[in-house]
């Protein structure tokens, strides 16, 4: 991609937004828009077509689930980063499951920051491993309340569904390539074809639906 990152902040605290704003300003990136509430945020995505947004959890009237869920559903090419103060806000997990493409603590560096929005810019998902499995093990669906599994799931090749069993524990495309003794770009394949295959925007979804489908189990992550 082309041209500067644009960002839209939503935030209620009027300091946060301006605390995100001099550190993404300060290394080229521009916010074209702030929002006090979902409301603003999913407004402000509408008007400007940022390529990510910070989204806050709690905030008034609309909160950052129900915007997140707003704008994904809503077809806009925006990819949304969740803030949140606890990293085990058990809203993190409905967020991620809605869409969103991963989640920063507020206490987040300048530098970490910048990486982060400049990574799903790009269209890759910020989940670390230690806070996926930390996540899913407090938040995934216990194997007795597992849903079907994904009727696409099927079309998944063998490998493909080994991939998406070890992808779901937080490996990256690297540690992916080392287990399975395969080249980085041929597990960039395979995993560009389980999203293609399973209607995924990132590997965020695929992570959550690995876990919600059953293919794998919040025990076999730790």
């Amino acid at each position: 991609m082309s041209g500067p990152v644009r960002v839209v902040i939503a935030d209620d605290q009027a300091l946060v937004r301006t605390g995100f704003r001099m550190i993404l300003a300060a290394d080229g990136i521009e916010v074209v828009a702030e929002a006090a509430d979902g409301e603003e945020a999913v407004a402000a995505v509408r008007r400007a077509r940022p390529d990510v947004v910070l989204m806050d959890v709690r905030m008034p009237r609309t909160d950052g689930l129900e915007a997140t869920r707003q704008i994904v559903t809503g077809g806009a090419e925006t990819r949304v980063l969740i803030l949140t103060t606890y990293d085990l806000d058990h809203y993190v997990y409905a967020a991620l499951t809605a869409g969103a493409s991963g989640f920063l603590l507020k206490d987040v560096t300048p530098e970490h920051l910048v990486a982060a929005v400049r990574l799903v810019r790009s269209g890759d998902a910020l989940l670390a491993p230690t806070i996926t499995r930390r996540l899913i093990e407090r938040f995934a669906p216990r194997e007795e309340e597992q849903s079907a599994p994904h009727r696409d799931l099927a079309e998944l090749t063998p490998r493909e569904l080994e991939v998406l069993s070890l992808l779901a524990t937080g490996l990256s495309n690297a540690e992916l390539a080392d287990r399975l003794t395969l080249s980085p770009t041929t597990v960039k394949t395979h995993v560009a074809r389980i999203l293609s295959k399973l209607g995924l925007r990132d590997r965020v979804q695929a992570v959550v639906l690995a876990y919600e489908t059953g293919l794998v189990s919040p025990r076999g992550a730790r």
